[in-house]
Parts: structure tokens; sequence; C-alpha cells
């Protein structure tokens, strides 16, 4: 279980699942009612952090600078849909539909939480400090109930009243920022066919009729006066064209991939971040320059 004091170690750190993958950043710590103990966080999910999903805190463990949940991440980002800012607190019905998701007993549960002993986490350590009791029930007076806010009003009291000395710690809340890899998109390569007109001039040539005529002369006479003197004939002669031939042959004309390059751009990014403040109440008039400024110094 996480302690009171480990909450802030674990707001806006990253949160992984039973196998070891990270599920998201821890934004909001729900306490219990009447303990002031740490039960739910909730775990900033989806491509752009837009939803939180709550978790059980009670079997988690705070490990170097991270979260570890024994549940998987499916079954983190399936959780049941809460409206973290309806007032700060989870009613019964919404912690009925959480417990159902993770798979405790609702009397089970809380049987273990009242039970004799250390084994009974509801009983919040009887018999410590009085500054951690004033402390606690300061948290449940004037933060939201169920939220981390009650805490930091309720150990900042706790502090001043268990030290006995006239120091005052102050905390502020330290915004990190890191980086996910996540899937942005797919490319492919699709090869399809297109038909398309081409448009080639080539040479091509015919054969055409022609009529010669020449003089009967000594050389050609014998050729001439054989056969019947006067009679009919008729000859023909076969004309040649060319015509144009298409024919298509695949080749190969280019090769093409796709490849990935890696472009690093700047990004701004802003949140929140709460800071305590100190003042200082009965001085003097703080414009009276015989007024010891150090007692008035603000942090």
């Amino acid at each position: 279980m996480i302690a009171r004091e480990q909450i802030h170690a674990v707001l806006d750190h990253p949160v992984y699942d039973a196998e070891g993958k990270k599920v998201g950043d821890a934004k909001h710590i729900f306490v219990d009612d009447a303990t002031g103990l740490p039960e739910w966080v909730t775990v900033k999910t989806g491509m752009f952090g837009t939803s939180e999903s709550f978790v059980p805190i009670k079997d988690a463990a705070l490990v170097d600078d991270h979260l570890e949940v024994p549940y998987p991440k499916s079954t983190i980002k399936d959780a049941p849909n809460v409206d973290v800012d309806a007032g700060g607190h989870l009613s019964e019905s919404e912690e009925h539909r959480l417990f159902e998701h993770y798979g405790i007993a609702w009397d089970d549960a809380w049987q273990q939480a009242n039970q004799p002993g250390e084994g009974g986490w509801a009983h919040g350590g009887t018999g410590t400090a009085a500054g951690t009791a004033a402390g606690m029930e300061t948290g449940t007076a004037t933060g939201p109930m169920g939220t981390a806010e009650g805490f930091t009003a309720g150990s900042a009291a706790g502090r001043v009243a268990d030290t006995g000395d006239e120091a005052m710690t102050r905390s502020e809340e330290q915004m990190h920022v890191g980086v996910e890899r996540t899937e942005a998109g797919r490319v492919r390569l699709r090869k399809y066919v297109v038909t398309e007109e081409v448009q080639q001039t080539i040479p091509v040539s015919h054969e055409e009729v022609r009529i010669e005529r020449e003089p009967i002369t000594d050389a050609n006479r014998g050729e001439a006066l054989s056969g019947a003197e006067i009679t009919e004939a008729e000859h023909e002669v076969i004309l040649h064209e060319e015509r144009p031939v298409v024919e298509t042959r695949t080749v190969p004309v280019e090769r093409v991939s796709l490849t990935a390059d890696e472009v690093t751009e700047e990004q701004t990014v802003s949140g929140e971040v709460r800071k305590e403040e100190i003042e200082v109440e009965g001085l003097e008039d703080p414009d009276d320059p015989d007024t010891p400024r150090s007692r008035g110094r603000g942090y």
C-alpha cells in the first residue's frame, strides 16, 4: 500500500502494469473519507492523455520513480468511466462498479479493512502522534473528500503540530514531462494497373499500279508478234502494302520502396502545478520602515 507521505512521489509519475508496460501518468489520488488513506489512483490514458482510468492503489508498489500496479494495461484502460471533476468524490455506486471491474469483492474488502490488528488498514494507524491525527482531521475537513487536496492540507497541519518548533515546511509540485512512443498512422505501397493511350509514327509502304508504254523495236518485235493478231486478253497484277502491327512487352522500369525518417520537432506542453504559500498574520503595518522585514517575508 502507498503511504500518505508517498503521495507526492506518485503524482505526475509513470504507472506501469503487471507486465512492466507503461500505462500512463498518475494524475489524481483519491483517499478514503474515513481514514484518509490512499485508495484509488487515476491514470492518464489515451493517445493524447485525454482519459483517466481508476486503479486500486492498495496493492500497488512505488519502485524507483514509478508506480507498479498488479493489473494488465487492457484492464485499466477498460475501467468504468468516472467523472473525475464531479466534486472530487466517488459515489458508492461508482466505487461498486470499479470493485466489480477489478474483481474485488466489496464485502470482503470492507471486512479486511476493518479487521482487528495491523491487517485492518481502515483503522488508520491509531496511537500515532497528536500532530498526525490533527493533520488527518484538518485534511478531511478542508480538502475535497477523497482527493489529494485533503492530504495536502492535512499533512501540512500535521507537520507543524508534530515537530514542536516554529518552522513550517513549504512544498510545491514540479512538472515532469516525458515522451511516449505511439503509433501515429500506417503507410502502405499499393500497385495497380492503368491503361493509357500511346501514339507512335512509323513508316509503312504499299504498291501502286503504273502503266508503262514502250514502242516496238527490233529488240522486242518477236515478243510483240507472238500469238494471235487480234484477240482479247486480261492480265492481273497483285498489289502489296505494309500495315502496322502492335505488340506489347513487359519490361521493368524502376523500383519503389518506403523509408521512414525520424524527424525531431519542438512541442510546447503546459500543465498546472500546485504550491503552498506561507503568510504571517498579526504583524504591524508592513509599510512601516521600523517593522523588521524578516518577520513579514513571504515564501
